[in-house]
């Protein structure tokens, strides 16, 4: 319970409603669980370790679509004690084991069962699109300042490889986005396997960039130890290696489907995130702050609560320190027809995602093609 004045005198108490809630990304970790005694029950049946890509790509967007949308905000008044509790930060925590049993839980399935080469494809693929949220838990823990939270967000990143990305999405993302000159920011009429192929390369060149800059500027090696980057590969190799050596060559194509797909599933945020969207430049040759309208938002619940707020990407982004419990809702906001599950689905069939979403950048632009990041020779 949170207690706070108005300036008026009037005492204002609130319940944050969502707090038990919050535990729900632990769903996603133990929809791998169930996926495993599901095969088991059926007798080593391997279309039921299917399971894990109908939960995401069925499931949740039906939940979205009949739970619906919650705009609701808490109090002004009470943000800063909301955003001081620790139990907020300790759910987080309390989500590291859980992603990491599943992903051991994973490795022994694969590692201990003679699957066809299909079934382990398929199941290391859902189990990619699953743990892609470990980059939701690493992206909300690395905002935060303290050596603590920053190691605890290389660690749950390390289940998927993408070590640069705490270092790329802060000092880079962050700075240039809805800009073209953002590789994590997609234009309109650029489909989704275009961005890809533009993205993952531009994040990680610009990371490893930032990273071999900060620590010139300490007159330190880029081989240092204190090298960020370096670290959390480190984690992810160490784990890579004890895996080969219990259960065999079976893990590498394991690892690189299951690590490659967590890769996409940050993509395919990136992609939905910023669709079009375009920061104005001003006369000094800057872009302007970035405002809650450079990002497309979304409010459905079930999916918002699996992320922890991520999908109230508005508010995000003009309030980069805002932790995920306190994030808002704004009227005349750039929308998201689902969320992002749903519209990951949408997206991977772009003239779909192009005939729903291309008015949208335009209804949002008012018509003005300087407001929209178009890509080039697409619409000339």
């Amino acid at each position: 319970m949170y207690t706070a004045t108005r300036k008026d005198g009037e005492q204002v108490t609130y319940r944050d409603g969502k707090r038990l809630l919050w535990m729900m990304p632990a769903v996603i970790a133990l929809v791998v669980p169930f996926t495993v005694m599901l095969y088991f029950w059926s007798d080593k049946n391997p279309f039921t370790l299917l399971f894990q890509l109908l939960y995401f790509f069925a499931i949740i967007p039906t939940l979205d679509l009949l739970v619906g949308e919650d705009s609701f905000n808490p109090p002004e008044e009470i943000l800063a004690q909301m955003a001081d509790d620790q139990y907020y930060r300790g759910v987080l925590y309390g989500m590291i084991p859980l992603y990491y049993g599943s992903f051991i839980l994973g490795a022994w399935l694969v590692g201990t069962q003679d699957l066809p080469f299909w079934a382990l494809g398929l199941f290391a693929l859902g189990l990619g699109v699953l743990h892609a949220n470990v980059l939701t838990i690493g992206h909300e823990l690395g905002h935060k300042h303290s050596k603590a939270d920053q190691w605890a967000a290389k660690i749950i990143i390390a289940i998927v490889g993408y070590g640069h990305f705490s270092i790329e999405h802060n000092r880079g993302h962050h700075v240039h986005v809805s800009t073209p000159e953002d590789p994590a920011s997609s234009r309109m009429g650029e489909s989704i396997y275009a961005f890809a192929m533009r993205e993952v390369p531009g994040t990680f060149k610009r990371g490893w960039a930032f990273e071999r800059e900060r620590l010139s500027r300490k007159g330190l090696s880029f081989w240092s130890v204190q090298n960020d980057i370096l670290q959390g590969y480190a984690i992810t190799l160490g784990i890579a290696a004890v895996l080969l050596a219990i259960f065999g060559w079976v893990m590498v194509p394991f690892l690189l489907i299951h690590h490659a797909t967590g890769w996409y599933g940050l993509t395919q945020a990136n992609y939905v995130e910023h669709y079009g969207l375009k920061r104005k430049k001003l006369e000094n040759g800057r872009y302007e702050p970035c405002a809650p309208h450079h990002s497309w938002n979304t409010n459905h619940i079930c999916s918002n609560l699996l992320t922890f707020h991520l999908q109230r990407h508005s508010d995000h982004h003009a309030n980069p320190q805002r932790p995920y419990q306190v994030l808002r809702n704004f009227p005349d906001l750039p929308r998201l027809p689902s969320g992002y599950p749903g519209c990951y689905g949408l997206a991977a069939i772009p003239p779909l995602w192009f005939r729903v979403m291309n008015p949208k950048v335009l209804e949002w632009a008012d018509g003005d093609m300087d407001k929209i990041n178009l890509q080039p020779g697409k619409f000339d």
